[in-house]
Parts: C-alpha cells; structure tokens; sequence
C-alpha cells in the first residue's frame, strides 16, 4: 500500500487526514484478516517516528502474536491457515520532516520513490505481489515500483482534480494542471482502477480516458461493530459526558474545515434560521483546519456577524474510539461538501443510527437513503438548507424513522466485503498485467 502525503496513523479531521486515512488502514487490517501481508509505505513527518510501526497479528486461536511468532509470519513464504499477520506501516524519509506544503510533495516523489525501492531491495525477489497506491501522489511512486518488479498496480484515487475543480466554492483554488496531467499518467499506468461508486467510476472514463474494463467499483467499508445504533438512555448519557444540552436539537458536522466541506454553508443556514425567528440548533463541528490555518477562525467570526455565536461549538477531531459516542449525542449529522467521493461520516453516522443531511454529490448520493435514511439536499444555497433542517428537525416523527432506517442502509458496507472485493480486483489486474 502507498499512502504518500498522509499517514493511515495520522488522526482524521484535521491537515491532510480524512476518509482515505481511515479507508487505507481498515482496508489492510481486513485484508490481513484473509491471510494477506499487507505493507504500508508513507512519507515521514518527523524525525521522532519510528521506521517502522507493527499493528496487530492474532494465531489461530485469535491471541496476540509474540514478537517471535510475528517475524517468522513476516519472513514466512506462505502466512499459516487462521493466522492474521501483522499489517507494517514505513515512514520513509522524503524531504523535509516539517513545514512542507501540500503542492511541494510532487517534488518530494523521486525521495519517496528511492525509498520505497530500497525497502524491496532488502527482501527476496518476487517479495512484493501487488503494489495499492493511494492519491494520485502515490500513484506516480507506484507506477515506477510496479514497472521496476513486474508487478500489477492498482491504484484508488479517493479524489480527482477535474471533479474537485468543477465544484469550486467560492474563493478557493483550483487544482494545478500538474496534478490533472499526474492523474491522466497514473490512470494509464494502472492495471485496475478501484473506484468508490458508479458515478467516480463514470468520471474517470469520461473525464480521464481510463479503459472501462480496467475500472471496478468497490463501495469502500464500515466498522459496523464500531458504530451502532444506541438507545435513548445512552445517547442522554453520550450528551452529558460531552457536556452538550439535554434539551436541544444538536446538528453535527464531522470533517475538516475547509471550503470543500462547506461548513460554511450550516453556519449561514443557521443564520437564516435565527433572522427568520424560526429554532436554532446546535451546530457542532468536530475538524480542524486544512489548508489555510485560519479557516476554524474565520468559521467562528462567521457565526460571531449572523449573531448565532453561542449556536456553534468547534471541537477538535475526535479519536475513532470517541466519535461514535459525538454521533450517538447528535440529532443529526450534515455534510454539505462540495465534492465528496464517498463520504465515510455518512456511513458512520447511520450505522450508529443518526440521519443525514447531506449536499446531493459524489458517493453521498449512493449512501444516503433520501427520504428513508435523511435527505440529499441540491446545490449550496444556505435559505434551502435552513428549510431542509428545519423540517427535519421541527418532525420528531421523521427523524425517528430516518434514524431507524440508518442502520440497514449502512449493513450493506462493510470491510469484510470490500476486502473481498479488493482482493478479486488484485486477481485481475495480475492477469491484465
């Protein structure tokens, strides 16, 4: 796996982190589940990261691999029946540690590429079957390690730049032609493309000339022992340990602050609701920053001039371990993105059984049930979205049937079967190769 500009360690919600992060790491643990050793390479931010982080490993039995019993399944030329191997994580050195922009990492690439190719030097040949690559950054360090050892790659491009530059909000930047020309090499050299729904798949043989035979969809999964559905005793209790009110509707946004997630567009929503005298909710927004290190600033200065300061709460990005509780205490969860082509918050939020509001784009459209699970909202326009949440949040009785309708819309993603799917793809691409 290649995951170059971001860690899957790396906590989502804030910088670079988001669903890819989650969607790397969740994949390799599902994918060691069936007997794969999965190897994950990432660019070092620090120089206080370890070369390599070892994650999980369980024997047959389901117990904890020892140390010893986890190298001799690494070094081992086939992984013994029932034995889950440990997924590794690199942090290759590549340019500076610190203080690295975004757009400088193409520049980064020969370093990462470099590295990449001496950890494979070390091993016996043959070592490396596949070769995953993450973001069209690491679909160009994959192309040159695929050639170099004769190997299928596959590549998932979680986002595309001609689909990211249609959908601009208002004062942001456009994606570089430098990226939109990497995107068109890495889909030429790929042997399967891997793409999250039907519509990115449509996208990247309209938009990108890839090959059809070459692009299969695998809806990406949902740790659905993780996320649940709650009772109304538990999501009180889930409120009070968050310190948010009892007695009012909470509406969460979970996602980084930027123009692409639109947090922006909730916040004037909020403000028409309070001009108009209608019910203000709550709006919680659990992110931080991407990009521009002002942007949670500017959000709360936003609120602070429509006069709904004390209606927002910023939080910073909670650990998996906390966010299903921040779902189980919301009433429910918005996404107004601009583009998105999955929308894993989505997934979460009705597998725990809250609804969603969601902008009509991208995979939000394939997730989100409308009318059923919660509501797929067309264009940006903050008067329609006050009146979507309004609605929905003055209707006790729908909210209680979107809310029950959340989970069995969410049962039909699952890493289980994304791994599966996975590991057909990595079939044929070998034989495409």
């Amino acid at each position: 796996m290649l995951s170059v500009h971001t860690s899957p360690l790396d906590q989502p919600g804030t910088g670079d982190a988001g669903g890819m992060n989650v969607y790397v790491l969740e994949l390799s643990r599902a994918l060691a589940a069936r007997g794969a050793r999965v190897e994950i390479f990432t660019r070092a931010t620090s120089s206080e990261l370890p070369e390599t982080v070892v994650l999980g490993g369980t024997d047959e039995h389901g117990a904890p691999l020892s140390r010893e019993d986890r190298r001799a399944v690494l070094l081992a030329d086939d992984v013994p029946a029932g034995v889950t191997p440990p997924v590794l994580v690199h942090h290759v050195p590549a340019g500076p540690f610190e203080r690295l922009d975004k757009r400088d990492l193409p520049g980064m690439l020969c370093g990462m590429t470099a590295g990449v190719l001496r950890s494979e030097a070390a091993r016996r040949p043959g070592w490396y079957q596949v070769v995953h690559s993450h973001y069209w950054l690491s679909g160009q360090v994959g192309a040159v390690a695929a050639a170099r050892w004769e190997v299928p790659l596959v590549h998932t491009a979680h986002t595309l730049a001609r689909v990211k530059n249609a959908a601009l909000a208002p004062g942001d930047d456009a994606e570089p032609v430098s990226r939109v020309v990497g995107e068109e090499q890495v889909v030429e050299a790929a042997d399967a493309l891997v793409a999250s729904t039907p519509a990115e798949a449509r996208q990247l043989v309209e938009l990108y000339g890839a090959d059809p035979a070459r692009v299969h969809v695998v809806e990406p999964g949902v740790d659905l022992d993780r996320f649940r559905p709650a009772d109304a005793a538990t999501r009180a209790a889930a409120r009070a340990r968050l310190g948010l009110p009892a007695d009012r509707r909470v509406v969460l946004f979970a996602g980084r602050v930027q123009p692409l997630k639109a947090p922006d567009v909730l916040v004037r929503a909020l403000g028409l609701l309070r001009a108009t005298g209608r019910p203000v909710p709550l709006l919680v927004v659990l992110g931080g920053p991407s990009g521009r290190s002002t942007a949670v600033r500017e959000l709360v200065a936003l609120a602070a001039s429509l006069g709904i300061g004390d209606d927002l709460l910023v939080h910073p990005p909670a650990a998996r371990e906390d966010l299903v509780g921040w779902y189980h205490a919301a009433d429910l969860v918005a996404m107004p993105s601009r583009s998105e082509s999955f929308g894993l918050v989505a997934a979460e939020a009705q597998a725990s059984g809250v609804p969603v509001v969601a902008a009509a784009v991208g995979g939000l459209r394939s997730i989100v049930d409308d009318g059923r699970s919660g509501r797929l909202v067309r264009g940006h326009d903050p008067a329609v979205w006050a009146d979507v949440l309004a609605q929905a949040l003055d209707d006790d009785d729908t909210l209680a049937a979107w809310g029950e309708a959340a989970r069995p819309s969410a049962e039909r993603f699952g890493w289980d079967a994304a791994a599966d799917q996975v590991l057909k793809v990595y079939a044929v691409a070998a034989e495409a190769r």
